[in-house]
């Protein structure tokens, strides 16, 4: 397994901070301006990358009435496919203003292809990555198409099988791209956090031995910061500045504030994983002396037998360990002692 993969100069993997992707998708909702406030606001907000879709309607569908091509429910019912794509899709001529952009100001882009063309179209644009949509996964030519330009790859696993999360993978490899991440993925806009099931985290890391994360359609943080402990190393979540904003993909969609907590959420999670250490920790240090130990709860004489209603384990952390009570009963006061002492380690002797 490669333990990380770069994109764009940033390692990616399980030793290093959680890779938050925002996807643009459709919530530039046709206004360039708007696109480039969704990079800017990305990129204040602390993710690491944007992404964006590369289609026309013409190079994802056909335009057609017919009922295989009509949506019957869900966010977009009463749009024939190609209506849909046409609504939603991100102009090519928009693209090298959008690459020139990020650029500028310092935060990866790369983008999701949806036919050759757009491979073409992104490889003049010198993309440093591509990500494979869920609904492509079984397009078998397009992948190793992607594959041939040894750019890392991102694919997501919404809705296949293993065998057809395999093929996807065996594409890449054998047209020569190993810089592969896979990301666990339930496309449903909005998906439910109980369908994500995460523990398939820990399953295709196991399976596959590649980079994992997560593309995260639910309505909140809770599920991306969850996967963390699993070994995610990616977080896609779509990306707005309005969730009412009445685009196609607005409300599913984060909003600046959700992607800051995003971003700090995932980190701090990761960073709480650290390793496997039972020593005392420096923020620690302090505490010790409030810890239980063995006190005289009783003044004695010198001389006199030290019984059990003599000592007790309390706080503060100034005596010996309570471990030791059964040595220091029975033995004899070496001097006067008050009550409030700390048992020394003469005691235990």
């Amino acid at each position: 397994m490669n333990k990380y993969i770069k994109i764009n100069g940033t390692s990616v993997g399980e030793k290093f901070p959680p890779y938050i992707v925002a996807e643009m998708s459709a919530n530039h909702n046709g206004d360039i301006k708007n696109a480039f406030q969704i990079i800017k606001s990305a990129k204040e907000n602390g993710a690491h990358a944007v992404k964006i879709q590369t289609y026309r309607p013409d190079t994802i569908t056909i335009e057609s009435d017919r009922e295989d091509f009509k949506i019957k429910d869900g966010l977009w019912k009463g749009k024939t496919l190609y209506e849909l794509y046409d609504w939603a899709h991100t102009p090519w001529d928009w693209h090298k203003d959008l690459f020139d952009y990020a650029r500028k100001i310092d935060i990866t882009i790369f983008s999701s292809p949806f036919d050759k063309t757009a491979v073409d179209l992104l490889e003049d644009l010198n993309t440093p990555a591509y990500k494979i949509a869920s609904f492509e996964i079984v397009d078998i030519p397009l992948i190793k198409y992607v594959a041939s330009t040894k750019k890392p790859i991102i694919i997501s696993t919404g809705m296949a099988n293993l065998d057809e999360i395999q093929d996807a993978v065996n594409a890449c490899q054998e047209s020569g791209c190993n810089n592969l991440a896979l990301l666990h993925c339930v496309s449903g806009y909005p998906a439910p956090s109980a369908d994500y099931n995460l523990n398939t985290v820990t399953d295709i890391k196991n399976k596959f031995n590649l980079i994992t994360g997560l593309s995260d359609h639910t309505l909140n943080n809770i599920t991306a910061i969850a996967s963390i402990p699993l070994g995610v190393s990616i977080i896609e979540k779509h990306f707005t500045l309005d969730r009412n904003g009445g685009g196609p993909d607005d409300s599913f969609s984060l909003e600046p504030d959700d992607l800051k907590d995003l971003c700090e959420s995932t980190y701090i999670a990761w960073k709480s994983l650290g390793k496997i250490d039972y020593d005392r920790k420096s923020s620690e240090m302090d505490n010790i002396k409030f810890r239980r130990s063995l006190y005289f709860i009783k003044s004695l004489k010198k001389g006199d037998l030290i019984t059990k209603k003599h000592i007790k384990s309390i706080r503060p952390g100034f005596g010996v360990s309570p471990k030791y009570i059964d040595k220091v009963i029975g033995k004899y006061a070496q001097t006067h002692i008050e009550k409030g002492t700390a048992v020394t380690k003469n005691y235990i002797k």
